[in-house]
């Protein structure tokens, strides 16, 4: 279905939409990869070259990633209302430039931490943006399609990133060669951004126009961010149940991005296996989005999010249980499923409830929680892995990820209109 306005020729819809549309997945494709040339590369960085012992030490990249992503995310949705989507996406790849140099000739772990910094704020500026441009354009009829369209881009190119890099590092060296990549994904970024994508936001606007009038004052058009940060974290049961599960979530990302590396060199894997375990799971995630995406708009977002998050709970404990590579790469496969379950649809969750005149900032809001799984993930992990071992921090996370879908299970409500 598409929505006009002939005097503005703004159209609402996928099909009206589609160059711009495949330009910002393009574009989306490109963040993913920025953050792929660290998966499997910096924490064998941080154990051969900086020799970091602790895990909660050698974590400090994920924290300072996780803690930064999730601060950008909530500012992200108010600057892009205030100023419009594409000066914001434009702002992120500018503070990418300097990512991969820093990597590349950072002398002592301080200038790693950095690093993460600043690409914590570019993910945060960068990927939030594409996702609210994506739900502005498509309108609410195939929005988690767009979703997982925008998720699957982004994923799987960290995936074969990730690989990329793992291939480089096991015949070039650790450094400087596998962040190559990332200069040429900052500066491929920066002009699309720049060069080619249009503003969304009346989009935006015309969707607002033709809303249906709010059942709830909570729904209202005019709220503060303040109003819409306590409604998406504590007072709509869907979106607080959709936060929840996005922070546990990217918990159990950054245990795989952090721990699952160490564990299997621990095992004895080589590097070049260890670059396959990483990307296998964003792979599958990835890939996985292109259906749960466009299969949450056919059957509802509820249930997909509830069998995801226990899939992944599932999926985590076969690698506590697991000492070969087969065993590893079969967990990889069903957490990357799991995770294409949950991923998009949540992102789906807050693009159904929240009104679009306030949308963006409860897409901020959403990613705060999101992304603050990082850190928190990272912190617990390497907490429980420096006094107890490497296998119990995953064991751990993998009963949070149970209880978390159980929270989806009995708090949240269905929110797509026609299930």
């Amino acid at each position: 279905m598409t929505t006009t306005v002939p005097e503005h020729g703004i159209r609402l819809g996928l099909r009206a939409n589609l160059a711009q549309f495949t330009l910002l997945v393009a574009v989306n494709a490109l963040v993913g990869g920025m953050l792929g040339q660290e998966r499997v590369v910096l924490p064998l960085l941080a154990d051969d070259v900086f020799h970091l012992s602790a895990y909660t030490a050698s974590l400090t990249y994920v924290v300072a990633f996780g803690a930064t992503k999730a601060i950008t995310n909530f500012f992200a949705g108010t600057l892009s209302d205030r100023y419009g989507r594409k000066p914001v996406l434009v702002a992120g790849w500018l503070i990418a430039l300097p990512v991969p140099l820093l990597l590349i000739w950072a002398p002592a772990w301080g200038w790693v931490i950095a690093a993460n910094v600043l690409l914590g704020i570019n993910q945060g500026l960068t990927w939030s943006t594409t996702v609210i441009m994506k739900i502005d354009l498509v309108g609410p009829s195939r929005r988690g399609l767009a979703m997982g369209f925008n998720e699957a881009a982004g994923y799987v190119a960290l995936a074969a990133t990730a690989m990329a890099t793992g291939a480089i590092a096991a015949h070039a060296g650790l450094r400087p060669e596998p962040f190559f990549l990332g200069i040429a994904y900052a500066a491929l970024g920066l002009g699309a951004s720049a060069l080619a994508v249009r503003e969304t936001r009346e989009h935006a606007r015309l969707e607002a126009a033709g809303h249906p009038a709010p059942s709830s004052p909570d729904h209202h058009e005019d709220l503060s961010t303040g109003q819409i940060a306590w409604i998406t974290s504590v007072r709509d049961k869907a979106l607080s149940a959709a936060s929840q599960a996005g922070l546990v979530n990217n918990l159990n990302d950054a245990l795989a991005w952090g721990i699952f590396p160490l564990l299997f060199a621990a095992h004895g894997l080589s590097v070049a296996r260890i670059g396959i375990l990483g990307a296998l799971y964003p792979a599958v995630w990835g890939f996985g989005q292109l259906l749960t995406g466009w299969w949450s708009d056919r059957v509802g977002r509820k249930h997909l999010i509830t069998a995801g998050m226990l899939l992944q709970a599932a999926a985590i404990a076969l690698v506590a249980l697991g000492t070969t590579f087969p065993v590893w790469a079969t967990a990889q496969i069903l957490l990357g499923v799991g995770t294409a379950l949950v991923y998009p649809t949540l992102l789906a969750v807050i693009g159904d409830v929240a009104h679009p005149a306030w949308r963006a900032r409860a897409v901020g809001v959403y990613r705060l929680w999101r992304d603050g799984g990082f850190a928190v993930g990272a912190l617990l992990a390497g907490l429980l892995a420096d006094a107890y071992g490497l296998t119990t921090a995953v064991w751990t996370v993998a009963a949070l990820t149970a209880v978390s879908g159980l929270v989806v299970a009995t708090r949240m409500y269905e929110t797509h209109p026609h299930p």
